[in-house]
């Protein structure tokens, strides 16, 4: 009889079975020899390809991730990986495998890269560019923190994900309003920071054992956090073709520091940095996650390759399979319009077909009768991939000038 061959259990961890999110649970499903449990609030909408489902109340709550695991032990023997991609999950995760003795990232580690205080202080400390900032723990840390940066700050959560908790605070008043809704205290510390003034990217990375195997590079058009404070602007995320050149080089020598700072071990991780008005760059902050927002399906598209799958070789097995030509360009255009309501129609779409729909490898457009999203991510959109950048900035363009979302 052929010997039997070992199974490796892997637990995907997410409060919420998004598809965004299941395509990283695809990615661990297609590795070799895995059991596949996922662990959620609510049970995905899709069964298939789960060889277990363990539904839990909490699924950010360390004490019922720790419970949950020993169950799951009990049931299938070790637990060898326990994988989500979340950037809430990450301290969570980190504490219930540090309880079981789970190989994975640890609490400090996750701490650095959750936390933004603590992420800038070590990146400050290290000598690497990045905002100033400080924790407000009352009204008078604010306007000091004000007295020594100026107008405008940033104000948000220590453990914010994106734009979507960020508040731009540009004089006395905003900030006034602001602290008399967020209310800091020493049991509630807000985050201020320098507000940094410039053309925003991303910069992606596999890296295994603290070493980038795999880097990327994103342009956002315009920044995540104007598109919030303007509802008529559709956001455009492009990824360029060539990210190898001159005007790069900087960049990526900026991200290899951060890397050999922050030493995230076997992940992928995402950073937001600036491109100052003086040609500077600086950190925004960064992540010990996939990229949102389509980069992490667009960085797959560009190269050609399957990055959730990516994603899982190098947090699962720890291995790349790369290195990677850049065959491509690719862009996103996120889909929202003005006012409020629900979606009462989607203009232009034929039209946008008709003129660049060629060039079009993915699309959500918005749901007639669907309440407006909040975020800047709208709601729907549309992926773009071509060989000349120049050809996805024009669809981009296209896209955005032609598809309207009207609301009622």
């Amino acid at each position: 009889m052929p010997a039997e061959v070992p199974v490796r259990n892997v637990v995907f961890v997410a409060p919420f079975p998004m598809p965004a999110t299941l395509r990283f649970a695809a990615g661990i499903r297609s590795l070799n020899d895995v059991r596949l449990i996922g662990l959620f609030q609510q049970p995905p909408a899709e069964m298939a390809g789960w060889d277990w489902l363990h539904i839990v109340p909490d699924a950010l709550d360390p004490d019922v991730l720790t419970q949950a695991l020993q169950a799951l032990t009990h049931k299938f023997g070790k637990i060898h990986h326990v994988a989500g991609i979340l950037e809430n999950l990450q301290e969570p995760l980190a504490i219930a495998r540090h309880r079981l003795g789970i190989e994975g990232t640890d609490l400090q580690t996750a701490t650095r890269f959750r936390d933004k205080g603590v992420m800038k202080d070590h990146l400050r400390a290290h000598g690497v560019p990045c905002a100033r900032h400080a924790r407000l723990r009352n009204e008078q840390d604010a306007w000091e923190f004000v007295r020594q940066v100026g107008f405008p700050i940033i104000i948000k959560p220590p453990s914010g994900a994106g734009a979507k908790a960020t508040w731009r605070v540009r004089d006395a008043d905003e900030l006034r309003g602001a602290l008399s809704t967020l209310r800091p205290s020493p049991q509630n510390e807000i985050l201020a920071e320098e507000f940094l003034r410039g053309r925003e990217f991303s910069f992606e990375t596999i890296t295994l054992n603290n070493r980038p195997v795999f880097t990327s590079i994103s342009r956002y058009l315009p920044t995540p956090l104007e598109v919030l404070e303007n509802p008529w602007i559709q956001w455009v995320c492009l990824l360029p073709r060539d990210v190898s050149g001159p005007e790069y080089r900087d960049a990526h020598a900026l991200g290899q520091r951060v890397i050999d700072v922050m030493r995230p071990g076997f992940a992928v991780t995402h950073m937001e940095w600036f491109r100052r008005e003086d040609g500077s760059l600086a950190v925004g902050e960064i992540a010990m996650r996939p990229p949102g927002a389509s980069i992490s399906a667009m960085t797959g598209l560009v190269h050609d390759v399957d990055f959730h799958r990516a994603w899982a070789r190098c947090a699962v097995d720890h291995q790349f399979d790369g290195p990677w030509e850049r065959k491509f360009s690719a862009g996103v255009a996120f889909l929202r319009g003005q006012g409020r309501g629900r979606v009462a129609a989607v203009r232009g779409v034929d039209e946008a077909q008709r003129l660049m729909g060629q060039h079009v490898v993915e699309a959500k457009l918005p749901v007639v009768g669907a309440p407006k999203a909040d975020g800047y991510e709208g709601d729907g959109y549309v992926v773009v991939r071509h060989p000349d950048t120049a050809v996805v900035e024009r669809a981009l363009e296209t896209l955005i000038q032609t598809v309207q979302v009207v609301y009622a």
